[in-house]
């Protein structure tokens, strides 16, 4: 992929940049006290708080990562918005109201308001910071995403960006600009997502790719053993790899290197790259052994084959939302797989072409193995993941203190109404955007999670340059409340808890809260350079599923089970913090980051929650039972 740079959208996303300064300038005269700092005065209306929700729920995840998913995957990538929408009806008929009314700051106020146990805040604490800065991660990876194209600079110095402009809001202003940023660019991304799939409906299905696409000529040869005959002049063989999706043959031409796909040992050979990585000594980048600048490379996905009414058609021209999805139902998507292997001591990813049925691509199955070629472990993950989608939202510590913000526990509960109607509706936008991305032929194989802004560049540059800036915008407000959380944990429930005997002024308290901010920042920063290219929305899944395992349980049992004791709470967020933390850290998904091949991971799971969220439940009804007598007798 070839990103040019558009002074429009730098200038956009100065804009961005600037308003959200503002608004941090303005609100931080007014945050001095606590109250004003960690939870806004409780003044903001509901109205406001319920966009705000959704503008803090819409993350990078939603965004960028979902439309990447759907792009890359089909349908699969839509069982996210599904999984993160029904969370909030959990969070609407369990916890919005009960929250609201145990607490003042933070979640950990709730879980503490009944047992006034020291060990509660501390465990709750911590468990917001974990959860906090593994959703931090794929946020900071959105923001280094974005401003290749934007601006032209390297990952690490957006990801560097992002961090600090979030680390200013957050300490000089609290919850109040926090909110208003939300607010903000939660209202735009609704707007300009519409405008978006309004533009993709206009234009319909087409045979076509984007302008920017490059199609290569295919060419074939036939291969005996080692030796590949039928080459085009000037190129020959120097390697062989053999995969699970056949036999691939690297050729050289002046230095140029090139893939072929095999059908069979002895079959005829097809040029199988549009896109070959490789990182050389240096550390640069290579496509195709040569630089990104000389763009041997090519954008890709297609439509192969538009079926209308039984006859092909290059193009449809203007469809409804329903027409959409039956053309492409019955049509076919020319999309890429990946092969990945070490040939000639290096690390080489290969893509080739994949034509897959439109009927395939709206179905179940394409990244989630549910039916066809599925494992009793692929089974697991699905049901895991939509585990931790489902009863994560509920306990995702930046999504519960925005409940504090309102004035009333009715208030909480229509401001959860209206989120779900926001929030529900853009996701609905985010299949249309992910599908028309995956059909126009501007897909960046290197990185799903800029399916939609290149997909909007094809619709003109003033387009890209608003939803790139309001993309990063919503980069910008959830990273803000999610460093919220974390400095509220720290200042409120850390040090505050710890500290008791020594009880800290409302100016110490904020002022903790400011160093904790930037802290976090930090650490977010440097996490968010090391995950480079991973899609954001799988990282999210990886956040939901420790909230999930640590704080759901405490957050349910405390509320409807009544022999539920403190220690009963402790062990179970400590026992489901440990275990998803640990499944994650020894899963496939994070094997490679400790040198070890994803098929040699300890554990086989990539998603903990199947295992922790049951264990955790299970942890805090035995110790509860356990020490029930103890707090009877001591009473």
């Amino acid at each position: 992929m070839i990103y040019s740079i558009s002074p429009l959208a730098i200038g956009l996303f100065m804009a961005i940049v600037v308003a959200v300064l503002a608004i941090s300038v303005y609100f931080a005269r007014k945050s001095s006290s606590s109250t004003n700092y960690f939870a806004a005065g409780g003044t903001i209306p509901w109205q406001v708080n319920g966009i705000a929700f959704a503008g803090d729920y819409l993350s990078a995840a939603s965004f960028l990562g979902i439309c990447g998913m759907i792009a890359f995957s089909g349908y699969d990538g839509f069982l996210y918005s599904i999984g993160y929408l029904a969370g909030w009806i959990v969070a609407l008929f369990v916890i919005a109201e009960p929250i609201k009314r145990l607490g003042k700051y933070t979640f950990a106020d709730a879980l503490d308001a009944i047992f006034k146990f020291p060990g509660i805040r501390l465990m709750a604490g911590i468990s917001t910071l974990v959860v906090s800065i593994f959703y931090l991660i794929p946020q900071m990876v959105g923001a280094g995403s974005l401003v290749v194209p934007l601006l032209g600079l390297p990952h690490w110095i957006g990801v560097i960006g992002v961090g600090s402009i979030v680390i200013f809001i957050v300490a000089t202003a609290g919850m109040k600009s926090t909110t208003y940023v939300q607010f903000i660019k939660g209202s735009l991304l609704i707007v300009f997502s519409l405008i978006l799939t309004f533009a993709i409906l206009n234009k319909g299905l087409s045979t076509k790719p984007s302008a920017e696409y490059h199609q290569f000529e295919s060419l074939e040869a036939t291969i005996s053993g080692d030796l590949i005959s039928g080459l085009p002049a000037g190129y020959s063989a120097t390697d062989t790899h053999a995969t699970a999706t056949g036999l691939f043959v690297r050729t050289e031409k002046a230095g140029t290197i090139r893939w072929w796909k095999a059908s069979s040992d002895n079959g005829p050979v097809t040029l199988a790259e549009t896109l070959t990585i490789t990182t050389s000594a240096d550390g640069s980048i290579l496509y195709n052994g040569a630089p990104r600048e000389e763009q041997a490379f090519y954008q890709v996905g297609h439509l192969d084959r538009i079926v209308v009414d039984g006859q092909d058609v290059d193009s449809t021209g203007r469809l409804n939302p329903i027409s959409y999805l039956s053309i492409l139902n019955q049509s076919r998507v020319m999309l890429f797989s990946e092969v990945k292997f070490s040939a000639g001591g290096e690390q080489v990813r290969l893509w080739y072409q994949n034509p897959v049925e439109g009927s395939r691509i709206l179905r179940p199955g394409m990244k989630f193995k549910v039916d066809e070629g599925s494992s009793l472990v692929s089974k697991l993950n699905f049901v895991s993941l939509m585990l931790a989608l489902f009863l994560g939202t509920a306990a995702l510590p930046h999504v519960l203190i925005r409940y504090y913000t309102v004035p009333s526990a009715k208030d909480a509960r229509k401001s959860t109404i209206l989120a779900i109607i926001a929030i529900g509706f853009f996701y609905i936008l985010t299949l249309f955007i992910g599908l028309g991305a995956m059909t126009s032929g501007v897909i960046d194989l290197t990185d799903s999670n800029m399916a939609a802004p290149l997909l909007a560049r094809n619709f003109g540059i003033l387009l890209f340059a608003i939803i790139s800036a309001i993309a990063f915008a919503t980069v910008l407000g959830t990273v803000s409340g999610l460093i919220m959380a974390s400095a509220g944990a720290v200042a409120h429930d850390l040090v505050d808890g710890i500290f008791k005997k020594h009880k800290l002024t409302d100016r110490q308290r904020v002022i903790i809260a400011k160093v904790a901010a930037i802290a976090t920042g930090i650490v977010a920063i440097l996490l968010g350079i090391i995950f480079k290219g991973v899609n954001v929305s799988f990282l999210v899944g990886l956040a939901f599923a420790i909230a999930a395992s640590a704080n759901f349980p405490a957050i349910v049992m405390i509320l409807f089970w009544k022999k539920t004791t403190a220690h009963g709470v402790v062990a179970s967020i400590l026992v489901g913090m440990l275990l998803s933390v640990g499944i994650i850290m020894l899963s496939p998904t994070m094997a490679p980051y400790f040198g070890v091949a994803a098929g040699d991971a300890l554990i086989p799971l990539d998603n903990p929650g199947i295992v922790s969220i049951p264990v955790s439940f299970l942890t805090l009804i035995i110790v509860s039972l356990l020490t029930k007598k103890k707090v009877v007798a001591n009473t």
